[in-house]
């Protein structure tokens, strides 16, 4: 999949490495939904166009429930705060979508088998938007930006591609 996003896209952005402290927050079956809630503590993104570290503060508001009797389903509601490696101060917003198999969730619980899932397992995709003052960033107000992600043991890590 991340093969195909290249050719279609052929503009990588990035790959942001989110390490979120704590683990994810379970909120609970509210009478709304099914709401967890992820707090960055920091990382680390390097890609052509863009490098530097994730600063903590941020985080991920996710609601999820099930897509049918053997997937659960997600959506990501998500803000950091980025440093560019020359001092540049970016907010990043991004929202998507997440199908997790039940087996895969069961492995995820799992410390020891958590970071072996293979990708190709689960869909994370996500859809950012940036805001910056910099005037060598500027362009990034004017893009979006889509991404393949994958859970790691800190986080979650997205490979960005600037749609042309």
């Amino acid at each position: 999949m991340i093969a195909e996003a290249e050719r279609v896209l052929r503009d990588h952005l990035c790959t942001v490495d989110f390490h979120v402290g704590g683990g994810i927050i379970p909120i609970g079956a509210t009478p709304f939904c099914d709401r967890r809630i992820g707090y960055i503590t920091g990382g680390k993104f390097d890609g052509p166009r863009l490098s530097g570290e994730v600063l903590p503060g941020g985080g991920n508001w996710s609601v999820g429930g099930r897509l049918d009797e053997t997937s659960s389903v997600g959506t990501l509601d998500a803000r950091a705060i980025l440093r560019t490696h020359d001092g540049a101060m970016i907010y990043m917003n991004y929202f998507g979508r997440s199908v997790i198999p039940d087996d895969v969730r069961r492995e995820f619980a799992d410390p020891a088998l958590a970071s072996q899932v293979e990708r190709s397992r689960y869909y994370l995709r996500i859809a950012a938007v940036f805001e910056t003052a910099s005037v060598d960033h500027a362009w990034l107000n004017g893009t979006l930006v889509v991404g393949v992600g994958e859970r790691t043991d800190l986080g979650a890590r997205h490979r960005l591609y600037a749609v042309r």
